[in-house]
């Protein structure tokens, strides 16, 4: 992805950062001016060449042995939502996200289901949510309460992505007026993708994770 383009590739990250967060292309063509003068058909085509089926581990080339969930709260305009996440035990790579208004049976089942169609299907490890061992039981999946090993796991994946959006206090300024609201998690949606293709990417170098949040906040330095 970008190989053929000039721009330095964490320039462009940061352009996708802007947009995802609700700045118009000119908008982000104009943030970019104090590192590279960029036009606003560039940023277009950054979007259009950012590949979501990407963003996820390859599932012939990962060794993927279980799935580790868990969701937190989230508020995208006067509105609470559901962010759920599934990491996986070896490299601790995010493996999915889920955004949704409810936090259910049926909820889980869909994201779990989502995860198989990638993956196929493996353990899951969550805690003492109902939801899980009903969806679980559902997909015929084999469900484990966590041990304090994959408790520690998904904690330290919710903690990267509760402190970037605790930089809004949780809240994303996406609505705009007359917006619904699923129109808003999709928003949301494609902001959380970048962030975690940004995030999959540190783990699966040398890189300290805690390092995305530098690179967001406009700290290039090695």
């Amino acid at each position: 992805m970008f190989e053929r383009n000039r721009t330095r590739p964490f320039l462009i990250r940061y352009a996708l950062y802007l947009y995802f967060l609700g700045l118009s292309l000119r908008s982000t063509s104009k943030a970019l001016g104090p590192f590279i003068n960029r036009s606003y058909v560039a940023v277009w085509y950054w979007i259009q060449e950012f590949d979501p089926k990407e963003v996820y581990p390859n599932k012939k080339k990962s060794r993927i042995s279980a799935f580790i969930i868990d969701e937190t709260q989230i508020q995208i305009g006067p509105n609470e939502a559901w962010l759920w996440v599934a990491t996986e035990p070896i490299r601790h790579r995010i493996l999915g996200v889920y955004i949704s208004r409810h936090r259910n049976m049926l909820v889980a089942e869909v994201f779990l289901r989502s995860l198989i169609k990638l993956y196929g299907k493996h353990i899951v490890y969550s805690d003492g949510g109902s939801w899980y061992p009903e969806a679980c039981n559902s997909l015929g999946l084999k469900h484990i309460l966590h041990s304090p090993f994959e408790k520690s796991i998904i904690e330290r994946s919710m903690e990267y992505v509760k402190d970037r959006t605790e930089c809004f206090d949780d809240y994303y300024p996406c609505m705009k007026e007359k917006e619904d609201f699923y129109r808003s998690i999709s928003h949301v949606h494609k902001w959380m993708t970048l962030f975690i293709f940004m995030y999959n990417t540190v783990a699966n170098s040398n890189t300290k994770p805690n390092k995305i949040n530098n690179w967001l906040r406009g700290d290039y330095s090695p």
